[in-house]
Order: C-alpha cells, then structure tokens, then sequence
C-alpha cells in the first residue's frame, strides 16, 4: 500500500470531523475571543478552512516562504460567515485530497522548507509536513474552537467518542 493510500483514511475522518465542528460557528459571533490575546472566533474558524490548503503547498511545492523578499506576504482573506468557511474548507479538502491521493511515496519522502523573508524556519520531509504542520495543526485548533463553542453554549459535535452535547456518534 502507497503512503498516500495510507493517509487517506485518516485524513478523510479528521476533516469531517473539522467540518462538523465549523457548521456550528455562529455568524454573530466572529468577533468573540475567550482572552485578550486570543484569535477571534472568526478568525480561527478561518484558519481551521484555510489549513487543507497546505497540504497542496507541501505536496505541489518544495518550499513556501511566508514573506518572500521583495514580494506579498501570505494573507488570508477574512471570512465573514458561516457559509464562507464551509465554502473554503470545502474546496481546500478537495483539492487537498486530490493532492495527497495523486502523490507517490518518492515525492512524500522530499524535504519541504517553510521560509519567511528567505529565512528558514523548518525543514522536514513532506510526509512529516502533512502529518504534523497539517493534520495535527488541524486536530490541534479544532480542538481550540470546540472551546470557543462551548465557551458561547453551543453544542459541541462528537469527535471521536460522545460529546456532552451529543451521547451518540
């Protein structure tokens, strides 16, 4: 079995369960943080649909820089609802999927370099990237936003076993 192969169930389960806890962002609610110093609501719902979309970046590209010399920096453009954020992480799941489902083993073992104004940051192999910088990046603020839903009383999704709000998968 390829590697891609592999990773494809496990990608296809962790981003419907992402999907379900983004159908519950509230649209009057994109400006709410739990802490000063916190991302809004808004703001990390739009994170969480943008993530998919590196693992194109990984899998397309041997390196990205953040803020290349002399160019634009990377900006994502803020989501404004609900539908917004489905819509994205919709297409970025797709195209992702379709990413990692075309790439050989010999492509997912290249190093991937993430660079900002032409300064390393880090330097892994592309199945490193996928599993760390991206998948596990996801899980980790998917499991942030579940606070931030339960912080403002709505019902948070089963995930991987009953939630409060939920006692059947």
């Amino acid at each position: 079995m390829s590697i891609s192969a592999s990773l494809l169930p496990e990608f296809d389960q962790e981003m419907a369960n992402t999907r379900k806890a983004l159908e519950r962002v509230p649209d009057d609610k994109f400006d709410w943080k739990p802490h000063e110093k916190s991302a809004a609501m808004g703001g990390l719902a739009t994170h969480l649909a943008n993530l998919p979309s590196w693992t194109v970046f990984t899998i397309n590209q041997d390196s990205l820089d953040l803020a290349p010399v002399g160019g634009e920096p990377f900006r994502l453009e803020p989501k404004t609802s609900r539908k917004e954020i489905l819509e994205d992480f919709d297409k970025n799941v797709a195209a992702a999927r379709a990413a990692i489902a075309g790439a050989s083993d010999e492509e997912l073992f290249k190093p991937w370099t993430l660079l900002k104004g032409g300064v390393t940051l880090m330097t892994l192999p592309k199945i490193a990237v996928l599993r760390s910088f991206v998948m596990n990046h996801i899980v980790h603020h998917r499991g942030q936003f579940t606070v931030y839903l339960r912080l403002n009383d709505v019902p948070v999704p089963s995930i991987y076993g009953p939630s409060a709000d939920e006692g059947q998968m």
